[in-house]
C-alpha cells in the first residue's frame, strides 16, 4: 500500500493535526498518511493525536527542521449495538 501524504509545512499549531484527521477520516482502515510539518510544537501534538485517536505513529524524522510523520488510520470498531426502548 504506498503512502499518502499530506505536505503541512508552514503551518502552525493546530492545522497540521486538524488536516491530517480530515485526511485519515477519508482514508481506509489500515492506510498510512505521512505529514510534513515545520511547527515544533507538531511534534508532542502528533504523538498526543494518535494516542487519543488510536492511530498508529510508526515513524517520526526530523530533517533539518522539517518533521515526517507515518501514521497508519486505525481499525473502526465495531458500533455498539443499541438497546431497544419500546
Amino acid at each position: 500500500m504506498t503512502d499518502t501524504t499530506l505536505d503541512a509545512r508552514g503551518l502552525n499549531c493546530p492545522l497540521p493535526v486538524l488536516k491530517a484527521n480530515r485526511a485519515l477520516r477519508a482514508m481506509p482502515e489500515g492506510a498510512r498518511l505521512r505529514v510534513l510539518a515545520t511547527d515544533r510544537a507538531s511534534i508532542a501534538d502528533f504523538q498526543v493525536f494518535c494516542r487519543e485517536t488510536g492511530h498508529a505513529l510508526v515513524a517520526f524524522t526530523d530533517q533539518n527542521g522539517i518533521y515526517a510523520f507515518t501514521i497508519k488510520r486505525r481499525a473502526e470498531s465495531p458500533n455498539t449495538p443499541t438497546t431497544d426502548r419500546s
